[in-house]
């Protein structure tokens, strides 16, 4: 996972600081830009009252301790909670407004990353560690948001507060201020750089979080294998070295940024000492007014603060653009699946499905190879062979989760490609093996198949599915829960809600990808039962390993390494020999194995119990 992690940061890096910071603020500026002026104005106000408290510093020294002018000490006073009051608001009321902003932004981003990963193929998943998309979802939408609440507080706040209150430094002693700048060019150089060290670690950081996350949802997964292979001590090791990675990169980000503040501190200090040593020697050598001085060296002091911040600012920038470059780098990466600009609906009146001379290949080497095989309108047509020979494929194609390298998939004549999505997958439903229920009822999981159908049609489906008489005896009926994947049912339970769910969809084409190969006898037979009504007039295609399950189908199609090398019925098959009859010779010799060793076990227990009673 790592290096396809560094890989994608890698790509993002050739995108320059200015060029996200750039594209980050106009694809935002549009619709917030009246919020950001109103919080921009709002940082000029506490600006400005920054400024008056160092200014009135001067009247305060002058007027009430210099000219011990008692009048001007209610006046002065009065002056300062006024200033203090005004700046406290105006810090509430732009923090208030960022922060809404800001969350707005956090959840525009988490709604288009998801948009945009759901518009990909299943190539992309395939591809894609799940940890990286969780990580996407939740650590990049916000250093999305987090840049820019850098970027606006740092030139509307921070820049705003300093340009203030070196005007005040300046018309108070222009001299002085000159000797304070110089502080300015070791500051920046020192700070240049730590910026490569830090993007660099912050990219590592990204990649551990990522880990993380990965190991936890292996283990919410897959805690049944974890538990019965004794994986816990394993699992914890992964889980300790991802999390002290973390903890090691989050440590380094803290030091580099924390050496700002030894810099400026240092810096600082000597620009606060020879500010006082010059203008100490100015006010008692110079007779200088002792109030002009008071004020410059509080507007110093106060914009200290801000003038750090702003040196910080590239280092935490470059921290903060590590998840933007991540961000725009996953929307930017275009869906290998999209719809024909002039996509038509897909009119299925009959359900026939046709593969014309398709070629088809995940990786190097083709999976389906010049494949032309009719699927009759509302015929069983099964489809068998070998592990690796190209059946699951054939479906995945048919639902166009993936596009043939050659060749064409038609349904009733037209061109899947050239049908929209919605249209093309609301006239199939699909029934797997491993069947995936989603958190939430088994009403929500049922109504799947058709959002917005009547109560009685959801209880109508399930009978027909043969789950009608479990759920109504759970806890809540078709309101209860079904559990994270539908863990809190059996797997015939599992099932038949998924049969109760393509039943409601009423497609005409009906895709059957082992659904009954992990039952048990007793549930293969509710759901045996209820596929067969499932079947009734639709075009229905069948992968089964076990050719028991298919002796019955209309047309049986055996595929070897991605070619057509047999059709026809099970009993024309089984006749013309070939690679039909071989897998039904190993089929029939493993039972009749099975039914051999079951029946030795049996007189095994039977002569053990015997000895025991004499």
């Amino acid at each position: 996972m790592k290096p396809i992690l560094a890989k994608l940061a890698g790509n993002g890096e050739k995108k320059g600081t200015l060029y996200l910071l750039k594209r980050l603020m106009m694809e935002n500026a549009r619709d917030y830009l009246w919020h950001y002026a109103f919080a921009f104005a709002l940082m000029g106000v506490v600006a400005a009252t920054t400024a008056a408290s160092a200014w009135i510093i001067k009247d305060v020294i002058n007027k009430i301790f210099i000219e011990r002018n008692s009048g001007m000490v209610w006046a002065i006073a009065l002056s300062v909670i006024g200033i203090y009051l005004v700046k406290g608001l105006a810090s509430y009321g732009q923090d208030m407004m960022l922060a809404r902003i800001g969350n707005n932004i956090v959840a525009r981003n988490q709604k288009r990353i998801y948009r945009h990963i759901l518009n990909h193929g299943l190539e992309f998943f395939q591809n894609t560690p799940m940890g990286d998309l969780s990580t996407r979802m939740s650590y990049n939408a916000q250093a999305a948001r987090d840049v820019l609440d850098l970027v606006i507080t740092s030139f509307g706040r921070d820049a705003t507060s300093l340009v203030s209150l070196i005007a005040v430094m300046l018309v108070q002693d222009p001299v002085l201020s000159i000797g304070a700048f110089l502080i300015m060019p070791p500051a920046v150089i020192g700070v240049s750089k730590l910026v490569k060290r830090v993007r660099k670690v912050a990219r590592s950081e990204f990649q551990g979080l990522a880990e993380i996350v990965t190991i936890v949802q292996e283990t919410s997964l897959g805690i049944r294998i974890i538990k019965a292979f004794g994986l816990e001590g394993r699992m914890q090791k992964a889980m300790n070295k991802a999390v002290e990675d973390v903890e090691r990169r989050s440590n380094k980000m803290v030091a580099l940024n924390a050496r700002t503040s030894p810099l400026m501190e240092t810096l600082g200090g000597f620009a606060v000492a020879g500010v006082i040593m010059y203008g100490g020697w100015a006010v008692i050598h110079l007779n200088k007014d002792p109030g002009s001085f008071f004020s410059f060296i509080t507007a110093l002091l106060l914009a200290y603060e801000p003038a750090k911040r702003l040196a910080r600012l590239q280092v935490q920038l470059e921290s903060g653009l590590i998840g933007v470059r991540m961000l725009y780098e996953l929307l930017d990466r275009k869906p290998t699946l999209v719809e024909a600009p002039d996509a038509t609906e897909l009119i299925c009146n009959q359900g026939l499905v046709r593969f014309d001379n398709v070629r088809f290949g995940y990786g190097r080497g083709p999976v389906i190879n010049d494949l032309t095989l009719d699927f009759p309108a509302g015929k069983v047509s099964a489809l068998v062979g070998p592990s690796g020979a190209g059946k699951s494929t054939i479906l995945a194609l048919i639902e166009r989760f993936y596009d043939p390298k050659r060749g064409r998939v038609l349904i009733d004549g037209q061109d899947i490609k050239d049908v929209t999505f919605v249209s093309l997958r609301q006239d199939i439903a699909l029934v797997t093996q491993d069947t995936f229920l989603f958190q939430g009822s088994v009403r929500d999981n049922i109504l799947t198949g058709r959002p917005g159908a009547t109560e009685q049609e959801v209880i109508d489906a399930a009978i027909a599915a043969n789950a009608h008489e479990f759920i109504v005896e759970m806890q809540g009926g078709y309101d209860a829960n079904v559990g994270e994947g539908g863990g809190r049912l059996s797997g015939g339970q599992r099932q038949r809600v998924a049969i109760a769910r393509a039943m409601l969809r009423d497609a005409k084409v009906l895709l059957l990808d082992e659904a009954t190969s992990a039952l048990d006898s007793m549930s293969e037979s509710k759901v045996q039962e209820a596929l067969q009504r499932l079947m009734k007039g639709r075009t229905t295609i069948v992968i089964a390993h076990r050719l028991s399950t298919v002796r019955d189908a209309d047309v049986i199609h055996v595929l070897d390494k991605g070619r057509l090398v047999q059709s026809g019925s099970h009993a024309q098959l089984l006749a013309e020999g070939g690679l039909y009859s071989h897998l039904h010779a190993l089929q029939f010799r493993e039972a009749a194995d099975n039914v051999a060793d079951e029946a030795a076990a049996q007189e095994g227990r039977k002569a053990t119990s015997i000895a025991s009673v004499a």
